[in-house]
């Protein structure tokens, strides 16, 4: 080994293979531990066997050869190397806070206040701070701790929870081992049988909430038994359950790995900052620009132009009569009011989806344009508007009009061809067209600008049942149409304008004509498209996790790409609302799918419809599947009637413009990943038979035929990182992504599946669960946490460590990320790629699904 102040090469490290742990090389098996083993898909099913068939020779020699060994010397874990992999067998995790006896002791203080210092069992592990998910397994290491203490009841005192303490925080693995193993050996006779190994399966599934592992805990067992008690004893023993707990399969490190354990330990340098205030304030800025250029120049032309209109009118009527009676009041209402005709116009044109969907797919617009940010920008005018409104309102109310109500004979005359006799009150303007419109279009502003704020378009706020149902995204999307009003308020409001007689000089109606024809176009042709032929269901699924899945057929001459979405309508639910969903179906599939997470009011009375619908056609209840053909054969299953409209535009359909893409989905947020994984799978595909084609003929080389093909698909490396919170979730997406492991004969995709909740690695609660996952994946090659092919990790994943691990494998490269779930975590994904960019030679771009 090479051994730098700032990084380590390793050359030529090897597993140690001897069969005591005496004889190991402690600063090899730390670096082996270090790595996780790769599973990529072969060209071929005779491949792919082979090496299934390897992997489990080998787990079964490696397993077997330990259990019938002689049970080595003990000694202290924490001297040994294997500690670095696994310090792990922990009882409190990272996450359970309340760590530290201190706590614990402050915690037994209260909770046994009221019964003289006598902590339950079913307080204990609230004591010693596992959370409410865990209460079971805490009550079974409180039988173990007492059971090994020779301790009767169910109860402790202080003195006997201070022994409990110190043996669960005990640092030495082998003190954990024992724990752990008390756990499981339920009757005490030093032997584990396969009854106390379902036990504990059952029990380990139960606190990481995987129901589907509780139910199959018998079968797991029976494989446990299977490969560690190969001479059908009928129980193993504690050093069986160590070399169980000890061995991650298939951890070692290969010829070229010793560049990664370099890299590896070397992402923990922290990058130079700059110590000069106004250099590290010109650096900041600098990256702020090159980040966001797109939305700098385009925010500084709007308010520019706003400026520049807003002073030309304050100048105009500073030189006009007007100014003499009402001042500077006047000149502030009348620039307010030309920002106003202004944003009014512009707010429409980025709802405009079809136009922004051919300028984004048939125009180099979006070099510049960030089309991406179009609901952001109609936002921000909104923001505009509502200034722009409140400027208006008040030098109207609060100044113009007591100004004339108050001016004297000679000053007024100078107004009465523009308001006539001088008014005595307030009611006078109230009555007026001009204020009627005015007064009118702040309430309906007002209502629809309060409903579309987060808190009451999402129902976050706790609001009484009568209140709480006038919010929601129902109230949202019928208010927001109250636009329709408000515009002909405006120009009626235009018209009758206040100090202008001539009409040429009345400008409202120009900022808004070719606004208004566009998206008049847009919503005709939307209305007509939709409307030509519904859809035919052709297959209908009900996930747990409120998740519907609907295939139904392809339209004649529907184009759309990866990454788009489209909008559903079903007349049996709300004949009038339209909801975007993404497609999870590929555009070489020839049906569409979507996956319809049930949240808002629309979207579970949709679920409901189509739950009946799963009911008639199953009876049982079982597959949750109906087939197109069944439907309409049975008259008495009657399909809920669907239209679509669309493709629309989004932004992860720009993933083929990079070499290099991380595709990170939040639960349902996977939705758009899902078509584009298909879609890599498929023109991969496509490449391979041209490139046989080409070959075959003889008119090109392979370098030549691979490089006619770059020039029409230029993805070339894809990391999928998909997070969900339940198991039942990977139901979802269980058919897709077992068919995107199969077909991806090149290995283009790195599919990484996290259920965070599952206690992470190391913790003793998943240290079953980890084992026979690695095992279940070697024999079967099925995870038995998803489901799928793919292995899942437990927790959350290290975002930093995802993107530095990209970074150092596609160096001087330009990684699209794309991400679809909540905005908490883009928060963090946005910084991460702006950080990495600016530090090293890997650029990432980053893009959220807005829609």
């Amino acid at each position: 080994m090479d051994i730098h102040d700032d990084s380590v090469a390793a050359q030529s490290v090897k597993t140690s293979t001897v069969a005591s742990d005496h004889e190991r090389d402690p600063q090899l098996t730390s670096i082996a531990s270090g790595f996780e083993k790769r599973t990529l898909f072969g060209s071929s099913v005779v491949r792919s066997a082979s090496a299934r068939i390897r992997q489990v020779s080998l787990e079964l020699k490696r397993l077997t050869s330990f259990s019938k060994r002689v049970p080595p010397a003990r000694f202290e874990r924490t001297k040994s190397a294997a500690t670095h992999a696994l310090r792990g067998l922990k009882f409190i995790s990272e996450t359970d806070g309340n760590v530290g006896w201190p706590a614990v002791e402050k915690l037994f203080i209260k909770l046994t206040a009221s019964t003289n210092g006598s902590l339950h069992r079913s307080l204990f592990g609230q004591c010693i701070g596992m959370n409410e998910d865990s209460k079971e397994f805490a009550g079974n290491l409180f039988d173990a701790l007492a059971r090994k203490r020779g301790i009767k009841g169910e109860s402790i005192n202080k003195a006997q929870l201070k022994e409990f303490w110190d043996q669960i925080s005990d640092q030495s693995f082998d003190s954990r081992l024992r724990t752990f193993f008390d756990m499981v050996d339920k009757d005490a006779d030093g032997r584990i049988t396969e009854d106390e190994i379902r036990e504990i399966i059952s029990l380990s599934a139960s606190a990481n909430k995987l129901s589907n592992i509780q139910k199959q805990a018998k079968e797991f067992a029976a494989l446990i038994m299977e490969e560690l008690d190969p001479d059908n004893c009928g129980y193993i023993m504690m050093d069986t359950l160590e070399v169980l707990l000890l061995q991650t399969p298939n951890r070692s490190i290969k010829g070229g790995d010793g560049l990664n354990l370099s890299k590896k330990l070397s992402q923990q340098l922290k990058y130079p900052q700059e110590n000069n205030p106004f250099r590290r304030w010109c650096q900041c800025t600098n990256y702020f620009l090159e980040d966001n250029w797109q939305r700098v120049w385009v925010i500084a032309l709007w308010i520019g132009v706003m400026c520049g209109l807003f002073v030309y009118k304050y100048v105009q009527y500073r030189n006009k009569a007007a100014y003499e009676v009402m001042g500077h009041c006047v000149c502030m209402a009348k620039g307010a009011a030309e920002t106003l005709k202004l944003n009014m116009a512009l707010i429409l044109l980025p709802v405009c989806r079809n136009t922004i969907t051919y300028l984004r797919n048939k125009s180099r617009l979006g070099v510049v344009v960030p089309f991406d940010d179009n609901l952001n920008f109609h936002k921000i005018i909104a923001v505009g508007i509502a200034i722009g409104t409140g400027i208006h309102s008040i030098s109207h109310l609060a100044c113009d009009f007591p100004r004339l109500i108050h001016a004297t004979s000679d000053k007024y005359e100078l107004m009465e061809p523009f308001f006539g006799d001088q008014p005595s009150n307030y009611w006078h303007f109230v009555k007026s067209i001009e204020g009627v419109t005015g007064i009118l279009m702040v309430i309906l502003m007002g209502i629809a600008f309060t409903l579309a704020a987060p808190w009451f378009r999402r129902s976050t706020l706790k609001l009484p049942k009568t209140l709480k149902n006038l919010t929601g995204f129902n109230a949202f999307w019928y208010s927001h149409h109250l636009f329709i009003i408000v515009y002909i308020l405006l120009i009626l409001h235009g018209i009758y304008v206040y100090l202008i007689k001539e009409w040429y000089k009345k400008t409202t109606w120009m900022y808004l004509a070719v606004p208004l024809t566009l998206y008049a176009c847009e919503r005709s042709i939307r209305a007509f498209r939709s409307s030509i032929e519904p859809v035919t269901i052709l297959k209908v699924a009900v996930y747990r996790g409120n998740v519907l899945s609907l295939h139904m057929s392809k339209p004649e001459g529907f184009q759309y790409k990866s990454g788009q979405y489209m909008f559903v309508n079903c007349a049996a639910v709300s004949p009038f609302e339209w909801h975007p969903f993404s497609l999870t179906s590929a555009p070489g599939d020839d049906y569409l799918s979507v996956h319809i997470r049930a949240v808002g009011d629309w979207t579970k009375q949709l679920r409901t419809r189509f739950s009946k619908v799963c009911e008639q056609g199953d009876p049982n209840g079982e597959s949750g599947l109906v087939k197109a053909d069944f439907l309409q054969e049975d008259s008495h299953t009657i399909c809920p009637r669907v239209l679509i409209d669309g493709p629309y535009g989004a932004p992860a359909q720009e993933y083929k413009n990079y070499e290099v893409v991380l595709l990170v989905g939040l639960g349902i947020g996977a939705t758009p990943m899902i078509s584009i994984m298909k879609d890599i799978v498929n023109n991969n595909r496509a490449v391979e038979e041209e490139e046989m084609k080409a070959l075959e003929k003889g008119s090109k080389t392979s370098a030549e035929a691979e490089g006619a093909s770059v020039n029409e698909f230029h993805t070339r490396r894809a990391y999928f990182y998909w997070v969900t919170r339940e198991q039942g979730s990977f139901d979802w997406f269980k058919g897709e992504m077992n068919e995107v492991a199969e077909l991806d004969n090149r290995g283009v995709i790195e599919l990484h599946t996290y259920c965070t909740c599952v206690y992470q690695e190391g913790d003793a609660r998943s240290a079953l669960i980890t084992m026979l996952q690695s095992l279940n994946h070697a024999k079967n090659g099925v995870d038995i946490v998803s489901g799928t092919r793919v292995k899942s990790h437990f927790a959350k994943p290290d975002w930093r460590t995802v993107y530095e691990r990209i970074a150092r494998n596609h160096t001087h490269s330009r990684v699209g990320v794309f991400y679809c779930g909540p905005a908490a975590l883009a928060k963090e994904l946005r910084q991460l790629a702006a950080d990495l960019s600016h530090k090293g030679s890997t650029k990432f771009d980053f893009h959220k699904e807005n829609f």
